[in-house]
Protein backbone atom coordinates (compact mmCIF):
# COMPACT_ATOMS: atom_id res chain seq x y z
CA UNK A 1 0.00 0.00 0.00
CA UNK A 2 1.22 3.48 -1.04
CA UNK A 3 2.43 4.97 2.52
CA UNK A 4 1.04 8.23 1.53
CA UNK A 5 -2.77 6.96 1.24
CA UNK A 6 -2.47 4.77 4.34
CA UNK A 7 -1.11 8.39 6.27
CA UNK A 8 -4.26 10.24 4.93
CA UNK A 9 -6.63 7.50 6.03
CA UNK A 10 -4.92 7.33 9.51
CA UNK A 11 -5.46 11.61 9.63
CA UNK A 12 -9.20 11.13 8.75
CA UNK A 13 -10.37 8.56 11.02
CA UNK A 14 -8.65 10.75 13.65
CA UNK A 15 -10.60 13.68 12.71
CA UNK A 16 -13.85 11.22 12.61
CA UNK A 17 -13.00 10.27 16.48
CA UNK A 18 -12.51 13.83 17.49
CA UNK A 19 -15.66 15.14 15.64
CA UNK A 20 -18.02 12.47 17.65
CA UNK A 21 -16.59 13.87 20.85
CA UNK A 22 -18.61 17.57 20.70
CA UNK A 23 -22.35 18.38 21.22
CA UNK A 24 -23.89 21.35 19.27
CA UNK A 25 -25.80 23.62 20.89
CA UNK A 26 -28.86 22.53 23.50
CA UNK A 27 -32.20 21.95 21.99
CA UNK A 28 -34.05 25.29 23.10
CA UNK A 29 -36.60 25.67 25.77
CA UNK A 30 -39.47 27.84 25.48
CA UNK A 31 -39.60 31.00 28.09
CA UNK A 32 -35.87 29.58 29.14
CA UNK A 33 -32.59 30.42 28.96
CA UNK A 34 -29.30 28.58 29.52
CA UNK A 35 -25.74 29.62 30.98
CA UNK A 36 -23.51 29.11 28.67
CA UNK A 37 -24.75 29.51 24.67
CA UNK A 38 -22.11 28.47 22.02
CA UNK A 39 -22.49 26.03 19.45
CA UNK A 40 -19.71 23.52 20.14
CA UNK A 41 -19.47 21.90 23.65
CA UNK A 42 -17.15 19.31 24.55
CA UNK A 43 -17.89 16.10 25.94
CA UNK A 44 -18.93 16.49 29.87
CA UNK A 45 -19.61 20.15 29.87
CA UNK A 46 -22.40 20.80 31.37
CA UNK A 47 -25.03 23.70 30.75
CA UNK A 48 -27.93 24.55 32.67
CA UNK A 49 -31.52 25.83 32.02
CA UNK A 50 -33.22 28.92 33.84
CA UNK A 51 -36.99 30.11 33.56
CA UNK A 52 -37.29 33.79 32.49
CA UNK A 53 -39.29 36.19 35.02
CA UNK A 54 -42.56 34.95 35.82
CA UNK A 55 -41.77 31.22 34.62
CA UNK A 56 -41.89 28.69 36.76
CA UNK A 57 -39.75 25.22 36.38
CA UNK A 58 -42.24 21.98 36.00
CA UNK A 59 -39.92 18.43 37.99
CA UNK A 60 -37.80 18.45 34.44
CA UNK A 61 -34.18 17.98 34.41
CA UNK A 62 -31.95 21.46 34.48
CA UNK A 63 -28.29 20.57 34.30
CA UNK A 64 -27.40 18.40 30.99
CA UNK A 65 -24.02 17.33 30.96
CA UNK A 66 -22.51 16.95 26.69
CA UNK A 67 -22.26 12.46 26.89
CA UNK A 68 -19.59 11.11 24.49
CA UNK A 69 -22.03 10.08 21.60
CA UNK A 70 -22.19 14.15 21.06
CA UNK A 71 -25.97 14.04 21.26
CA UNK A 72 -27.45 15.29 24.28
CA UNK A 73 -30.23 13.77 26.37
CA UNK A 74 -34.11 13.71 26.22
CA UNK A 75 -35.22 17.61 27.61
CA UNK A 76 -37.90 17.01 30.18
CA UNK A 77 -38.15 20.49 31.33
CA UNK A 78 -41.24 23.02 30.61
CA UNK A 79 -41.51 26.57 32.51
CA UNK A 80 -44.91 26.91 32.58
CA UNK A 81 -46.13 30.58 33.37
CA UNK A 82 -46.34 31.85 36.93
CA UNK A 83 -49.68 32.20 38.62
CA UNK A 84 -51.28 34.63 40.68
CA UNK A 85 -53.93 34.21 43.47
CA UNK A 86 -57.71 34.29 42.24
CA UNK A 87 -59.07 38.01 43.05
CA UNK A 88 -61.91 37.14 44.77
CA UNK A 89 -65.08 39.17 44.94
CA UNK A 90 -65.15 42.94 44.59
CA UNK A 91 -68.18 44.42 47.15
CA UNK A 92 -70.91 46.65 45.13
CA UNK A 93 -68.88 45.71 41.81
CA UNK A 94 -67.52 43.02 38.79
CA UNK A 95 -64.27 41.80 38.45
CA UNK A 96 -63.52 40.78 34.51
CA UNK A 97 -60.34 38.36 34.50
CA UNK A 98 -60.17 35.43 32.32
CA UNK A 99 -57.21 33.86 33.50
CA UNK A 100 -55.06 34.19 36.66
CA UNK A 101 -51.46 33.38 34.65
CA UNK A 102 -48.21 35.66 34.21
CA UNK A 103 -49.20 38.70 32.25
CA UNK A 104 -53.03 38.18 32.34
CA UNK A 105 -55.15 41.20 33.41
CA UNK A 106 -57.87 41.81 34.96
CA UNK A 107 -61.02 44.81 35.18
CA UNK A 108 -63.15 46.35 37.88
CA UNK A 109 -66.18 48.22 37.65
CA UNK A 110 -68.76 49.18 40.09
CA UNK A 111 -72.63 48.30 40.18
CA UNK A 112 -74.76 51.45 39.05
CA UNK A 113 -75.02 53.81 41.91
CA UNK A 114 -71.31 53.16 42.80
CA UNK A 115 -68.12 54.64 42.25
CA UNK A 116 -64.86 53.08 41.90
CA UNK A 117 -62.44 53.85 43.79
CA UNK A 118 -58.32 53.08 42.98
CA UNK A 119 -57.10 51.50 39.45
CA UNK A 120 -59.49 50.08 36.87
CA UNK A 121 -57.34 47.34 36.24
CA UNK A 122 -54.41 45.14 37.28
CA UNK A 123 -51.76 42.65 35.75
CA UNK A 124 -49.95 39.68 36.92
CA UNK A 125 -46.24 40.13 37.91
CA UNK A 126 -43.63 37.87 37.30
CA UNK A 127 -43.60 37.58 41.51
CA UNK A 128 -47.16 36.38 41.28
CA UNK A 129 -48.74 39.44 42.97
CA UNK A 130 -50.99 42.18 41.03
CA UNK A 131 -50.03 44.92 40.51
CA UNK A 132 -51.79 48.10 42.26
CA UNK A 133 -54.00 48.34 45.24
CA UNK A 134 -57.17 46.69 44.99
CA UNK A 135 -60.33 49.21 44.56
CA UNK A 136 -63.51 49.90 46.37
CA UNK A 137 -66.65 50.86 45.11
CA UNK A 138 -68.02 52.96 47.10
CA UNK A 139 -72.15 54.62 47.45
CA UNK A 140 -72.89 57.66 45.28
CA UNK A 141 -73.64 60.44 47.46
CA UNK A 142 -76.33 63.25 46.67
CA UNK A 143 -76.12 66.90 48.02
CA UNK A 144 -78.58 68.42 50.04
CA UNK A 145 -81.56 69.08 48.13
CA UNK A 146 -82.19 72.83 46.93
CA UNK A 147 -85.31 74.02 48.29
CA UNK A 148 -87.47 77.52 47.80
CA UNK A 149 -86.77 80.28 49.11
CA UNK A 150 -88.86 81.51 52.76
CA UNK A 151 -87.80 78.01 54.38
CA UNK A 152 -91.67 76.94 53.92
CA UNK A 153 -90.72 73.22 52.31
CA UNK A 154 -88.44 71.35 54.36
CA UNK A 155 -86.96 67.93 54.86
CA UNK A 156 -85.54 65.05 57.06
CA UNK A 157 -83.10 62.16 56.46
CA UNK A 158 -84.02 58.97 57.43
CA UNK A 159 -80.95 57.82 58.57
CA UNK A 160 -78.70 59.62 60.45
CA UNK A 161 -75.76 61.90 59.80
CA UNK A 162 -75.26 64.77 57.30
CA UNK A 163 -74.11 62.99 53.53
CA UNK A 164 -76.57 61.09 52.18
CA UNK A 165 -75.97 58.19 49.66
CA UNK A 166 -77.20 56.44 46.82
CA UNK A 167 -80.80 55.14 47.67
CA UNK A 168 -80.59 56.70 50.74
CA UNK A 169 -84.32 58.34 51.16
CA UNK A 170 -85.71 61.92 52.51
CA UNK A 171 -89.05 63.03 53.83
CA UNK A 172 -90.22 66.60 52.80
CA UNK A 173 -92.87 68.76 55.08
CA UNK A 174 -94.69 72.38 54.41
CA UNK A 175 -94.98 74.51 56.78
CA UNK A 176 -98.84 74.18 57.40
CA UNK A 177 -101.24 75.20 56.16
CA UNK A 178 -99.56 74.50 52.86
CA UNK A 179 -100.28 71.98 51.11
CA UNK A 180 -97.23 69.34 49.66
CA UNK A 181 -98.02 68.83 46.18
CA UNK A 182 -95.51 65.74 44.85
CA UNK A 183 -93.80 62.86 46.12
CA UNK A 184 -93.38 63.42 50.07
CA UNK A 185 -90.06 61.31 49.81
CA UNK A 186 -86.87 61.47 47.39
CA UNK A 187 -83.96 59.12 46.68
CA UNK A 188 -80.32 59.77 45.85
CA UNK A 189 -80.29 58.24 42.36
CA UNK A 190 -76.81 56.57 40.56
CA UNK A 191 -76.12 59.44 38.92
CA UNK A 192 -76.11 61.91 42.81
CA UNK A 193 -79.76 63.84 41.46
CA UNK A 194 -82.40 63.48 43.88
CA UNK A 195 -85.77 61.61 41.99
CA UNK A 196 -88.32 64.89 42.83
CA UNK A 197 -88.38 67.68 44.91
CA UNK A 198 -92.55 68.12 45.58
CA UNK A 199 -94.06 72.14 45.71
CA UNK A 200 -95.86 74.02 48.90
CA UNK A 201 -98.73 75.56 47.61
CA UNK A 202 -102.22 77.56 49.31
CA UNK A 203 -105.00 74.71 48.75
CA UNK A 204 -108.42 75.60 50.13
CA UNK A 205 -111.59 74.06 50.58
CA UNK A 206 -115.49 75.28 50.79
CA UNK A 207 -117.79 75.33 53.90
CA UNK A 208 -118.58 71.73 53.77
CA UNK A 209 -122.30 70.94 53.09
CA UNK A 210 -124.21 68.53 55.72
CA UNK A 211 -125.27 65.04 54.79
CA UNK A 212 -128.77 63.34 55.07
CA UNK A 213 -130.21 62.25 58.60
CA UNK A 214 -127.05 64.21 60.07
CA UNK A 215 -125.81 67.26 60.66
CA UNK A 216 -122.71 69.46 61.19
CA UNK A 217 -120.63 70.18 64.69
CA UNK A 218 -119.61 73.75 65.22
CA UNK A 219 -119.48 74.37 62.01
CA UNK A 220 -118.07 78.35 60.79
CA UNK A 221 -119.41 79.33 57.49
CA UNK A 222 -115.54 79.89 56.01
CA UNK A 223 -112.64 78.94 53.74
CA UNK A 224 -111.09 75.89 55.30
CA UNK A 225 -107.37 75.41 54.78
CA UNK A 226 -105.57 72.18 53.88
CA UNK A 227 -105.65 69.49 56.54
CA UNK A 228 -108.62 71.62 58.58
CA UNK A 229 -111.01 68.95 59.58
CA UNK A 230 -115.01 69.27 60.41
CA UNK A 231 -117.09 66.88 62.13
CA UNK A 232 -120.63 64.65 61.50
CA UNK A 233 -123.43 63.59 63.36
CA UNK A 234 -126.29 61.65 63.17
CA UNK A 235 -130.22 61.97 64.10
CA UNK A 236 -131.54 60.03 67.29
CA UNK A 237 -131.24 56.22 66.37
CA UNK A 238 -129.63 56.56 63.13
CA UNK A 239 -126.31 54.91 62.88
CA UNK A 240 -123.17 56.60 61.50
CA UNK A 241 -121.06 54.43 58.75
CA UNK A 242 -117.70 55.99 57.77
CA UNK A 243 -115.26 58.35 59.98
CA UNK A 244 -116.57 61.03 61.62
CA UNK A 245 -114.66 63.05 60.47
CA UNK A 246 -114.29 64.89 56.95
CA UNK A 247 -110.61 66.50 56.11
CA UNK A 248 -109.70 69.16 53.16
CA UNK A 249 -107.41 67.49 50.79
CA UNK A 250 -104.78 68.72 48.40
CA UNK A 251 -106.93 68.36 45.70
CA UNK A 252 -109.30 71.23 47.11
CA UNK A 253 -112.09 69.04 47.97
CA UNK A 254 -113.42 67.44 51.56
CA UNK A 255 -112.73 63.61 51.87
CA UNK A 256 -115.47 61.15 52.13
CA UNK A 257 -118.41 62.10 54.32
CA UNK A 258 -119.75 59.81 56.34
CA UNK A 259 -123.52 58.77 55.96
CA UNK A 260 -126.48 57.89 58.71
CA UNK A 261 -128.45 54.69 58.40
CA UNK A 262 -131.97 54.44 59.23
CA UNK A 263 -133.50 52.31 61.90
CA UNK A 264 -135.69 49.57 61.17
CA UNK A 265 -139.20 48.77 62.32
CA UNK A 266 -140.26 45.20 63.16
CA UNK A 267 -143.36 44.35 60.66
CA UNK A 268 -145.00 42.42 62.74
CA UNK A 269 -147.94 42.91 65.96
CA UNK A 270 -146.54 39.41 67.86
CA UNK A 271 -143.65 37.58 68.06
CA UNK A 272 -141.06 36.59 70.19
CA UNK A 273 -138.03 36.73 68.93
CA UNK A 274 -134.05 36.05 69.93
CA UNK A 275 -132.28 39.64 70.61
CA UNK A 276 -129.05 40.08 71.63
CA UNK A 277 -128.94 36.42 73.18
CA UNK A 278 -132.21 37.03 74.86
CA UNK A 279 -135.99 36.26 74.11
CA UNK A 280 -138.25 39.60 73.39
CA UNK A 281 -141.45 40.48 72.72
CA UNK A 282 -141.33 42.56 69.89
CA UNK A 283 -145.08 43.82 70.97
CA UNK A 284 -143.60 45.12 74.07
CA UNK A 285 -139.75 45.16 74.11
CA UNK A 286 -138.72 46.13 70.36
CA UNK A 287 -141.88 49.26 69.71
CA UNK A 288 -139.49 51.33 68.44
CA UNK A 289 -137.69 48.75 66.29
CA UNK A 290 -133.97 47.64 65.99
CA UNK A 291 -130.92 49.82 64.53
CA UNK A 292 -128.94 49.61 61.50
CA UNK A 293 -126.67 46.49 62.05
CA UNK A 294 -128.19 45.07 64.53
CA UNK A 295 -129.94 41.79 64.30
CA UNK A 296 -133.10 39.51 65.09
CA UNK A 297 -133.96 35.91 65.39
CA UNK A 298 -136.81 34.37 64.29
CA UNK A 299 -138.55 31.37 65.30
CA UNK A 300 -139.78 29.42 62.50
CA UNK A 301 -141.45 25.76 62.93
CA UNK A 302 -140.86 22.38 61.39
CA UNK A 303 -143.77 20.50 61.53
CA UNK A 304 -142.65 17.17 60.42
CA UNK A 305 -140.17 17.21 63.39
CA UNK A 306 -142.14 19.03 65.69
CA UNK A 307 -139.47 21.38 66.76
CA UNK A 308 -138.34 25.13 65.85
CA UNK A 309 -135.35 26.68 64.41
CA UNK A 310 -134.52 30.00 64.33
CA UNK A 311 -133.30 32.26 61.24
CA UNK A 312 -131.82 35.86 62.09
CA UNK A 313 -132.68 39.11 59.82
CA UNK A 314 -130.47 42.03 59.77
CA UNK A 315 -131.54 46.08 59.63
CA UNK A 316 -129.71 47.42 56.62
CA UNK A 317 -130.93 51.30 56.54
CA UNK A 318 -134.24 50.57 56.76
CA UNK A 319 -134.98 47.71 54.88
CA UNK A 320 -136.35 44.63 57.10
CA UNK A 321 -137.81 41.49 55.65
CA UNK A 322 -139.19 38.86 57.72
CA UNK A 323 -138.49 35.22 56.98
CA UNK A 324 -140.24 33.58 54.81
CA UNK A 325 -140.85 30.51 57.10
CA UNK A 326 -142.24 32.74 60.15
CA UNK A 327 -146.09 33.03 60.41
CA UNK A 328 -147.22 35.58 62.18
CA UNK A 329 -149.81 34.63 64.88
CA UNK A 330 -153.36 34.88 64.24
CA UNK A 331 -156.83 35.31 66.77
CA UNK A 332 -156.74 31.76 67.86
CA UNK A 333 -152.90 31.41 67.84
CA UNK A 334 -153.04 31.01 71.91
CA UNK A 335 -154.43 27.63 71.36
CA UNK A 336 -151.26 26.65 69.74
CA UNK A 337 -147.94 25.99 71.05
CA UNK A 338 -145.80 29.36 70.34
CA UNK A 339 -142.30 28.13 68.10
CA UNK A 340 -140.63 29.46 70.34
CA UNK A 341 -141.71 27.25 73.15
CA UNK A 342 -141.07 24.43 71.33
CA UNK A 343 -137.89 22.12 71.37
CA UNK A 344 -135.32 23.26 68.90
CA UNK A 345 -134.37 21.29 65.89
CA UNK A 346 -131.37 19.47 66.00
CA UNK A 347 -128.16 20.66 64.19
CA UNK A 348 -127.44 18.31 61.12
CA UNK A 349 -123.79 17.07 61.59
Amino acid sequence: MNPLALLVGIVALSHSALASKVCPRPPEVLFATINVDKKVYEVGEEVEYTCRPGFMPNNGQRKYICPPTGKWPFNTLLCLPQRCTAPGTLANGKIDVVDTQYQSSMNFSCDPGYNLVGSRTSKCMADGKWTGIFPQCQPVTCAPPSLPEFGVLSYRRTKPGNVSHFMDTITFECVPPLALIGNETATCTANGTWSSIPECKVVTCPTPLGIENGFLEFVARRTYHYNESVSFGCEPRYVMEGSKHSRCEKTGNWSTKPTCKAPCKIPVKKAVVLYNGEKKRVQNDLKEGILHGETVAFYCKNKEKSCAYTVDVACVDGNFTLPACFKARGVFSFMKKDPSDMKPCETEA
